[in-house]
This record gives structure tokens, sequence and C-alpha cells, in this order.
């Protein structure tokens, strides 16, 4: 069965013919068919009703018309037609001129790309084609109304094409048949290139840091791979409605990515602030850089929980905890001052139309709690990403509690990614391996917290390099050649990251790192800044939500914890999952 993007339910003011030919798709066509409704397509404002791709039958443009027989007037021409809506008429340009402009748009925008071409004639690889829906006319009178210079029989699909009781083999020879001639096959990396250009917000950075950045499709030369989301995270970045939402994604499923996406389309459609959350400092700082290159930081705040909460006693004059106390008393009582001042009306609810969680699982329930309180009623806008096997932090929460219990009402509003495209499967298999003993998948209903089991989404790479110590000097030392050696072959100081267990290691591989002149920038300085070219030196714990090409784990003594301690084998399993292209684990 064909799926629609975006589902048509999250969709507003879709038409009864809209929806009656959704449900055609759905029910005629098999899963090899990728359907479009009404998504924008390049750099353009223009919205076809519906775009439809085939391995083998090529591309479909389709404009639809709820127009019945009785409405159309007898005077029409090819460029234009004259109808009766209520007690007007009004004139509307040909739907089958309409829809063979946004085909050529479409055509045009894939000739420049020499893998879609055939190379002598500049030619596509593929079929394409262009066609009018009339879910309200029969052919019958269809053959009456609309001569065949204006509207070709064989560019229709009419009332009794859609009928239940037609065969899906032969709505299927309608829909291949507005094509009159033949092409080539289009293999997988060829429909992803194809949905790379049509949908440029879906596509994957080649690096974490460039994901938002504007000049990526105006390169001069075309990547060899082009990177999009695959079909599950577009269908979800696109049909994320209205209500709350709960998304329990493994690591390197894109739960960061579909935040980015949906922060994009909310800034655009949103009167009040749009708020994301979370709790690691270094994520909030990605999350935020993203946001500028993207020019919505002024629609879009991004904070980490606690800076937030910090910020709303400050906006309203209310004094923060005395400073001096344990970190973590603090931090407790500056959240408990905020959900009492929410409480007394001092600060206000409902401040955002729209607030989304990354990585949740960092969250205590009372933060739950507060923050569903910050949602405007009329929008009702929330979005939680969760991953309980990246829950790595002593809280309250490690008890358990339902999304319903902390006024998350998702029910009926879940899904999950389950496939990691970070990380190769050489990689994926050795953390799961790892940590598998201790690490177990977690069943849970649907207003309950899983835990999911990854699933390799089949990239191959180097396998992952182990390198066995004497000494924490020594690990240290190693550390430095391999990041020496791979800048010599080009790989650059900003793509590596080392993660370290505790300040013990810090300080061996810093003095190492000054000492052999390596440039670096610790946790706390950490920046995404394009022109920041330096290692990035994280703990374990700060290296949620991010990735680098080359991942460097100082493996030293957190791997012996691992295997019988449940937060240490989380926080390695963190570790072991941030690396794209190469992961080195030293130990001793």
């Amino acid at each position: 069965m064909a799926e629609v993007i975006p589902s048509l339910n999250t969709c507003l003011n879709v038409t009864k013919g809209e929806r009656k030919f959704a449900d055609c798709i759905k029910q005629k066509l098999d899963d090899n068919y990728y359907c479009w409704y009404n998504v924008p397509i390049g750099k353009s404002s223009r919205y076809p009703d519906f775009i439809i791709l085939h391995p083998d039958h090529g591309l479909f443009v389709l404009e639809v018309k709820d127009w019945s027989a009785d409405n159309i007037q007898e005077r029409s021409n090819k460029a234009s037609f004259r109808v009766l809506c209520g007690t007007e008429v009004k004139e509307f340009k040909n739907p089958l001129e309409q829809a063979h402009e946004y085909a050529l748009e479409i055509v045009h925008l894939l000739q420049k790309d020499p893998q879609l071409v055939h190379i002598d004639t500049r030619k596509p690889l593929f079929r394409w084609t262009w066609g009018v829906v009339l879910p309200n006319i029969t052919r019958k009178q269809a053959d009456k109304l609309f001569p065949e210079e204006i509207i070709p029989p064989h560019r229709m699909i009419c009332k009794d094409d859609m009928y239940d009781s037609v065969d899906a083999g032969i709505f299927q020879e309608l829909l291949c048949g507005m094509c009159s001639y033949a092409q080539g096959k289009l293999s997988l990396p060829q429909i992803d290139r194809i949905r790379w250009h049509i949908f440029p917000e879906i596509r994957l950075p080649h690096r974490q840091m460039a994901l938002f950045e504007q000049n990526a499709e105006e390169d001069e030369v075309l990547p060899d791979i082009m990177r999009v989301m695959n079909f599950q995270q577009e269908q979800l970045a696109r049909s994320l409605g209205e209500g709350h939402r709960v998304i329990h994604g493994v690591a390197g499923s894109g739960k960061t990515l579909i935040i980015g996406y949906r922060a994009q389309y909310l800034a655009a459609v949103c009167s009040k602030p749009i708020l994301i959350l979370c709790f690691n400092k270094p994520l909030a700082k990605k999350l935020k850089f993203w946001m500028q290159e993207k020019g919505i930081l002024d629609k879009v705040q991004v904070h980490h929980f606690h800076e937030w909460c910090g910020e709303q006693l400050t906006a309203r004059g209310i004094p923060k905890p005395k400073q001096g106390q344990d970190a973590g008393a603090y931090a407790e009582e500056l959240v408990l001052k905020v959900i009492d001042n929410v409480d007394n009306g001092r600060i206000p609810s409902s401040q955002y139309d729209a607030v989304m969680i990354d990585e949740g699982n960092d969250f205590e329930s009372e933060w739950f709690t507060l923050i569903t309180k910050m949602v405007n009623p009329r929008t009702n806008s929330l979005l939680v990403m969760y991953d309980d096997a990246q829950n790595i932090y002593k809280r309250k929460s490690k008890l358990k509690f339902t999304f319903k219990s902390v006024g998350i009402k998702a029910q009926g509003r879940t899904s999950i990614l389950q496939v990691n495209y970070r990380n190769t499967k050489e990689m994926l298999d050795y953390a799961t391996k790892f940590v598998k003993d201790v690490i177990k998948p977690i069943d849970a209903d649907e207003d309950g917290i899983p835990r999911v089991k990854p699933i390799t989404a089949g990239r191959r790479g180097p396998a992952p390099i182990e390198i066995e110590l004497p000494n924490p000097p020594g690990e240290a030392e190693e550390i430095v050649k391999v990041l020496k050696e791979a800048h010599a072959k080009g790989t650059a100081w900003k793509d590596m990251a080392v993660l370290f267990w505790d300040k013990e290691d810090a300080h061996l591989l810093h003095e190492e790192f000054i000492g052999q002149k390596i440039p670096f920038i610790g946790k706390d300085k950490v920046t995404f800044k394009k022109d920041e070219d330096r290692v990035k030196t994280l703990t374990f714990y700060s290296s949620k939500g991010l990735e680098f090409p080359l991942v460097v784990v100082m493996g030293g003594r957190i791997r012996k914890a691992a295997e019988t301690n449940e937060d240490a084998a989380q926080l390695l399993y963190i570790g072991l999952t941030r690396s794209t292209d190469q992961l080195v684990v030293t130990y001793h």
C-alpha cells in the first residue's frame, strides 16, 4: 500500500476530492509508489497537489479539481475555464497546464544533475508526465466537457476511475498511460537524488554543523551520495500536526533533525515564540547555532533547561536561589522556584505557540509538568523526543512515570524510530554487542516509556579500532597519534572529538594536547562555528545529541565498569554511537 506524505489527517483545507484521491492512491498503488501531497518544490513556493514517484514508471505531477459537470461553463479554452462557484462565475487556469508547468519546473531542476540525465542528450533518465484528477466528473461527462486539445482523455483520472470496484491494476495502467514514452528505471540512490533536489528541507548534512547551511544547494559540484531523511522520518516531520506528540528514537535515528525541520515550519506560521529545550549545554549550543544559521533565532528560543528556568526568574525580577550551595541543590531549588511562581501566577503560562524537547529522557517528571503549562492551549503543540537507552542521569524519573501523569496527552500520537542512520553497521554492531548484557529492550504501552532496540540502516564502513595501552598516560599519547594521522590525511580538527569519563582523564588528555600543540576546545567552551577548527574534548554526558566524523573514546576504566554497571554501560553506549565515519576506542 502506498503512503501519502504528509498524512492528510494533519493537513488543513484538504478538499473532499483531494482526500478521495489520496484514499484511492493508498488503496490501489503498491508500496513502491512514493506520494507527496501539497509539498513545495525546490526553492519556489509552488505547491503541486500530488507528486508521485515510482522506480519503474517515473514521475507524475497531478492537479485535483473538485468541479462538478454542471458548474463548468460552456465558454472555455486551452488556457482557462469558467466555473460557477456558488452564485459567482470564476475563471480558473486550465489545471492540465498548471500541472505541466509544475512538472517542467521539477524536470529542469533535476536536469542539472549529471547522474539523472543521459550524458549525450541531457534528457532525464526517467519517465515523467502530468495530468488532471476530476473526482466529481465521470469519464463520459469529461469526454463531452473537454475537447482533446484542452485535456486529452489519457491525461485524466475521473470519478468512475476511482471507484472501489475498479481493479488496482487497471487504475495503475490509467496512471502510467499518461506517459507516452518509455525510459529507464530508477535505482534507490537515484530516487534519493530526486528527493534531495525537489525537497531541500529534508537533506541530511555531510557534517553535523552544516545541517542548515544556506549554500549547500548552490555548490557547483554536487555530492556523489546525497543523504536525505528516510520516508519514515520525512512522514513524521511533515505530518506533525496539532496536539502533544512523543517520538521514541534510538541514537542516530534523526530525532534532532526532525526538531530542526519542525522549527523551520513553525517559525513561518506561529505568532508567539517557539521554545526548544534540552538538558545538555553543548546540545543547546548546537541547536541555537542551527537556528541562527537558518535566520529564525528571533522566533525560536533555544535553551538548556536550567538556563531557561533562570531566565524566567530574571525576566520577572524574581531573585534566583543563593549561590554557594551544592550545584545539584542549587539546580533543584531553581526549578522549584519557577514551578511555585508559575503556580502563583507571577510567571505566566501559555508563553509559547510550540515547545519541543530534545533528549527528553534527561528530564525529571516535574519538569515535564512545568513545561506542558508553557504551551499555548490554542495551538497545543508539544513534541518530546525520548530514548530510554540514553537515560544516563540519576533522576527520580528512573523510577518511571507515564506521560499522561505529567500532562503529556499523546495517546494515539506516539511514534518509534528504530533505525540508526548515523553509524555504520560495524560501529552499531560493536556498540550493541559491548553493552547487550546490561542494556536490554523494554516493552511499554503507548503511554509508557519503552527501551527500543536499534536496527542498523546497513551503511558499511571500517571496523572500529581498538587500541590497548599499558597505562592512562599511554592512552593520551596514542590518542594524539591517531588525531595527527587523521589530520595528515585530510580530516579537519573540528571533525574530530575525544570523549572521556572524568577529570582525571581530561587532565591527562589536555596536558598531552598542549604539549603536542593539538588545537582543542573543552566541553564548557565548545562552539559550532564554521571557523572553529579545533578538536572537541567532551565528557560522555556532554556528547549526547552530537556527532562527528571521527570519534575517539578514551575507554580506559569505563569499559570495565560497563560490564556490570548499567549507568556506565549507557554512558559508553552513547560514546560509541557518536561517530558517523570512524570510531577508535583506547583502553588499558
